[in-house]
C-alpha cells in the first residue's frame, strides 16, 4: 500500500497516511483537528543508485556522466 501526503487546509498541518490506490483522493480526516478539509499533496520520492541520486530526488536521473540537464549540473 502506498503512502500518501495530505495536508489540512484548517490547521495547516502536513500528514502522510497507508491507504489504497483507490482511495488515494478520497475524503480523509485530519489527525490533528479532524477537519475534513484536507487535500492529497503531490509528493516526490527519492532514490539512490551507485551512489548518486536519481529521479524524483531533486534531479532527473537521466543525464550521462559527461553531460546535463537543466535541472542537474554535470559531473566531475
Amino acid at each position: 500500500m502506498p503512502i500518501y501526503e495530505y495536508f489540512c487546509e484548517n490547521c495547516r498541518t502536513r500528514f502522510e497516511t497507508l491507504r489504497p490506490k483507490s482511495q488515494a483522493d478520497a475524503p480523509l480526516p485530519c489527525p490533528s483537528c479532524g477537519s475534513r478539509e484536507t487535500h492529497r499533496m503531490i509528493s516526490l520520492f527519492a532514490a539512490h543508485a551507485e551512489g548518486r541520486a536519481v529521479a524524483g530526488s531533486g534531479g532527473c536521473g537521466g543525464c550521462t556522466p559527461s553531460a546535463a540537464c537543466a535541472t542537474c549540473s554535470p559531473r566531475r
